[in-house]
């Protein structure tokens, strides 16, 4: 994949994108990658599998957890049922 360099970004909007990445754990290049893939989904173009990132990882760690709760009680066995 061809590189692509950036210069003459503002010095206020490069230290928000540093601590964007930084409060995601993310590099700075996946940071801007999602900010120009949000972009252009904007205007209708998706990217190749972007149907299945929306499903893979996409949850916040809140959201994973408020799932795993509400699936705890599927994680009982009822001995009686399987007699």
């Amino acid at each position: 994949m061809q590189q692509i360099t950036i210069r003459g970004i503002a010095p206020e909007i490069e230290q928000k994108i540093r601590q964007i990445a930084k409060s995601k754990h993310q590099s700075i290049n996946q940071v801007l990658k999602e900010i120009i893939h949000k972009e252009f989904e904007k205007q209708g173009h998706k990217p190749k599998g972007a149907s299945l990132k929306e499903l893979a990882g996409g949850w916040s760690k809140k959201e994973t957890d408020d799932f795993h709760l509400s699936v705890q009680s599927c994680n009982q066995i009822d001995e009686d049922m399987w007699r």
